[in-house]
């Protein structure tokens, strides 16, 4: 059996035949640019979060750069960021010309530890990113009632939980703002690149809308240095197609995850931990193993692909050289051990069986 990590391919002639449609109907409009596809899209995905405006932009780097931008981040401030997250969420603070000040991670769900955040802010500090790594929320709370405390923003980079639920509420609602990716292999995903902001505040969704499109507050009239960061209308109306479908596909997910936790509860495999105030979405399903490359290599054997989300963290990357010094065990840990395996709509329940079957003859072999 091949087992592949992915499959973004429509899952059925039905989805097919819709897409098709959605794009022609786009082909047909002569309407290529902000148009009506976006406005409908950016209307139903804020009505799904549960906020007032959506502002659809070109990627989830955007989404939370000019997120930060229309907060008016720049240089000279700092950012709280996690120390395990894709480096986007770094670079993020930086094209914003401020400084990523990473926190250690919690070890069971490798999201920013809530605990750690306090003694990380000074009189530079300007926001919090709070990243729902995996599709697992934020414990987000505590971390909002530390931010009031000392008048912060939490800006939320949900990219990896679509439809992720916070004490029953979706993540992307809970704090300033929720910054969004649509690539391909997120729960939500595109047939391309791009990216969206929810929020709640109308001045900061006109500030985004203004800086995604050159910063013109007009046809011809422009007061900031904006960007060209705009939602295409072919992802737009892909992504109404697909919104369609991700409670039920984030369903699926729940189901195989649940697959996993239950075979594997009893093996010396770190297995991730779901609290009672979340409702993960499983965009990576992430086991530990002291014995991660090996693991690996016997699963390749098998031909069951997996990935390593992420070897190296941000704090390690060159780019980044000045933090080298940066004391995050947690973090660097986790780049050791942590494991992605293959989860998705895609795979069946004997599919996932094959996996459990590799990974408890490795387990009873050590």
């Amino acid at each position: 059996m091949i087992v592949p990590p992915l499959d973004v391919r429509p899952s059925s002639p039905q989805e097919t035949e819709e897409l098709h449609s959605a794009m022609q109907r786009v082909v047909d409009s002569g309407r290529y640019v902000l148009g009506d596809e976006v406005v409908a899209f950016e209307r139903r995905f804020s009505g799904y979060i549960g906020v007032s405006h959506c502002v659809g932009v070109g990627s989830g780097l955007d989404a939370l750069h000019l997120t930060l931008r229309a907060l008016g981040i720049s240089s000279g401030d700092e950012v709280i960021v996690p120390g395990h997250t894709f480096i986007a969420t770094w670079l993020a603070v930086v094209h914003a010309g401020a400084r990523p000040v990473p926190v250690d991670i919690d070890p069971l769900t490798y999201n920013l530890d809530v605990a750690r955040v306090a003694g990380a802010i000074n009189t530079q500090t300007r926001a919090i990113v709070a990243v729902h790594l995996y599709g697992q929320p934020v414990d987000m709370d505590p971390l909002l009632a530390i931010a009031d405390q000392h008048g912060l923003p939490v800006v939320e980079d949900a990219s990896q939980a679509h439809g992720a639920l916070y004490n029953g509420r979706h993540v992307g609602s809970l704090g300033v703002a929720g910054t969004w990716s649509f690539y391909p292999s997120k729960n939500l995903g595109g047939i391309g690149d791009g990216g969206a902001v929810t929020t709640d505040d109308a001045a900061l969704a006109e500030r985004v809308r203004v800086l995604r499109s050159y910063g013109a507050t007009e046809k011809d009239g422009f007061e900031v240095a904006g960007f060209n960061s705009r939602l295409d209308e072919l992802q737009a109306a892909t992504l109404r197609v697909k919104l369609d479908r991700l409670d039920s596909r984030n369903a699926r997910r729940r189901a195989l995850a649940a697959m996993y936790q239950d075979s594997l509860r009893d093996s010396q495999y770190g297995l991730p931990s779901v609290p009672p105030w979340a409702e993960v979405v499983w965009h990576q399903f992430v086991i530990r193993s002291a014995r991660r490359d090996e693991l690996r290599r016997h699963l390749e054997q098998r031909q069951i692909a997996t990935a390593i989300h992420y070897p190296v963290p941000p704090h390690q990357q060159p780019l980044f050289a000045q933090y080298a010094g940066c004391a995050l065990p947690r973090t660097a840990a986790a780049a050791r051990e942590i494991l992605s395996l293959p989860i998705g709509p895609h795979l069946s329940d004997d599919t996932v069986g094959y996996v459990i079957d590799a990974l408890q003859d490795f387990d009873h072999s050590r």
